[in-house]
């Protein structure tokens, strides 16, 4: 699983836009998506119901905030949480795995990270997040880390959600 640190600055990227691209890839390709989000909170699953007819590609999404959330609905094991932390790459990819299998999504986006302005520490300071894309090319997991308050956090790691989403689907590699 690839790892990045990066300062990304995709202001620009329109969440409403890369949701359309990635409904028209999916739907060439008649799979779903389903998302596992923390800390955008139901972002990624807004960006894709934004746009009109998703209901043919997207069915589910959950908002597993808590690590109780993550374990009951995601199948998250309970000792990977306590050894690596709900931000962590392996939280994230068992979060989009779960997420794929209780849905029967052909791709998953799982996100969790801390926007701050508090819960930083310094392995994992405020605008850390973890993605993790699943589907029929494998698993790829990328740690970011975002600058701006929360808001800026959460919306830069919404457009990465998608923006991974659709380079995953597509077979490129993720932003």
């Amino acid at each position: 699983m690839a790892y990045r640190s990066a300062m990304l600055n995709i202001d620009d990227d329109n969440p409403y836009t890369l949701a359309q691209q990635l409904g028209a890839e999916l739907l060439r390709r008649a799979w779903t998506v389903t998302c596992a989000e923390s800390c955008t909170g139901g972002g990624i699953a807004h960006g894709i119901t934004a746009v009109a007819g998703s209901s043919q590609w997207f069915n589910a999404g959950f908002v597993t905030y808590s690590n109780i959330a993550k374990v009951q609905l995601l199948s998250v094991d309970e000792t990977v949480l306590a050894e690596h932390g709900a931000v962590s790459e392996a939280v994230v990819c068992a979060m989009a795995q779960g997420a794929a299998r209780a849905t029967g999504a052909d791709v998953a986006v799982a996100v969790s990270g801390i926007a701050g302005p508090d819960g930083g520490s310094v392995d994992k300071p405020v605008g850390t997040v973890w993605l993790a894309w699943f589907g029929p090319t494998g698993m790829v997991a990328r740690r970011y880390q975002l600058e701006g308050d929360r808001e800026q956090v959460r919306q830069r790691a919404i457009s990465i959600g998608l923006a991974g989403l659709v380079a995953h689907v597509t077979g490129r590699d993720t932003v």
